[in-house]
């Protein structure tokens, strides 16, 4: 014969604050996986709103990035003209110090401007061709002050003015700095040895084909998507280390819903020899101790989530390996982490409270009414 869950309830009711105390470890251990989880798939939505499915990315074979490429003008020539290519961008990539962080600056031509679809302008204008002006991603000025609309920076050669901010709906542009091509290239001495060149094809996956079979050019090519969605790995070491962190604590955590239960099998030892005088059966009472663990767990999940939930939206900033730059983007904290968040704090419940719930299962009648 089973018990009724209101009866765990009640006992978790009467003991309020070793319940409260180990619902708020096990909370705290659900927020930092949750916090995790959301920094990463953050990441990963804003890199995989990034570019187009008909867009191809060139660069040298072997570079790790835009930023560690070099493709020269003549190639840029001779890839234009290759057949299914309908539009060609010729870019410059390099990093620019924003005081505390550094930041890519893109040079570009107005043809790159406009395979760019998704990136429009929301506060003042787009830089004109020869002139030291730069347009700023949403994130970057909001971030540093520096690059707000009408600031001026310091970079290359000379002095940069502020003439728009544009917004490109959480992509990794929002990241990067814009500027005229040949104006960038001319402040770095780089006016042959550029960084990559975006393409926009008929059939993408041909153009890949076709770029990397020919000997002639030694480049890589790739989606632009692909691209974007590999530079994730900048957030592996934080994922690692936070779950890392998670299952340090899950421990921790396990270990106090397991005193918190053997405590509770402890102090109601009479209670126990009664409810198996009254015909309770060993299998009822070691599933209803087993169910109070799981209501606690399930307690701190709940709050765990309520603790993390705030983070949704908020901006950060991370170090990418692959740019050597900060790439800004937003917290995600998505229904399925939440159900990931309660899945393991009822886990944490299941470790915790089966040996204390055994051990209340196993009292003999006389022994547990003589306590």
């Amino acid at each position: 014969m089973g018990l009724p869950v209101t009866y765990n309830l009640r006992n978790l009711v009467v003991r309020r604050t070793t319940t409260l105390l180990t619902a708020f470890a096990i909370g705290l251990t659900v927020a930092v996986l949750l916090t995790s989880l959301a920094l990463v798939e953050g990441l990963r939505a804003s890199f995989a709103a990034t570019g187009s499915p008909q867009h191809v990315l060139v660069t040298r074979k072997g570079s790790l990035s835009e930023l560690t490429s070099v493709i020269s003008r003549t190639s840029f020539q001779e890839i234009r003209a290759k057949t299914g290519v309908q539009a060609a961008s010729l870019e410059l990539v390099t990093g620019i110090n924003l005081g505390k962080a550094s930041t890519s600056l893109r040079g570009l031509t107005s043809e790159g401007l406009a395979m760019r679809d998704q990136v429009r302008i929301v506060e003042g204008r787009w830089f004109r061709p020869g002139q030291r002006e730069v347009v700023a991603g949403r994130s970057v000025a909001d971030r540093y002050p520096a690059a707000r609309l009408g600031s001026v920076l310091e970079f290359g050669k000379g002095q940069w003015t502020v003439v728009g901010i544009m917004d490109s709906d959480g992509s990794a542009t929002d990241s990067e700095i814009f500027a005229d091509l040949n104006q960038v290239a001319s402040d770095y001495n780089r006016y042959e040895g550029l960084s990559s060149i975006l393409l926009r094809a008929e059939n993408p996956q041909a153009l890949i084909n076709d770029l990397t079979s020919d000997r002639r050019f030694n480049v890589a090519a790739q989606s632009e998507r692909s691209y974007y969605e590999a530079q994730t790995r900048s957030a592996l070491p934080l994922q690692t280390l936070g779950f890392l962190v998670a299952a340090i604590m899950a421990v921790g955590s396990a270990f106090a819903a397991m005193n918190t239960m053997f405590t509770a099998v402890a102090w109601r030892s009479p209670e126990i020899g009664t409810l198996r005088v009254l015909g309770f059966s060993r299998a009822g009472i070691l599933g209803s101790f087993l169910i109070e663990s799981l209501l606690l767990s399930a307690a701190g999940g709940i709050l765990g989530c309520l603790l993390v939930l705030p983070l949704n939206r908020v901006s950060t900033a991370i170090g990418s390996v692959t740019t050597f730059s900060e790439i800004v983007f937003r917290f995600r904290v998505t229904p399925m982490h939440m159900g990931i968040g309660i899945l393991f704090s009822l886990l944490v419940g299941v470790l915790g409270g089966f040996f204390p719930a055994r051990a209340a299962a196993r009292k003999q009648i006389l022994d547990a009414l003589r306590s």
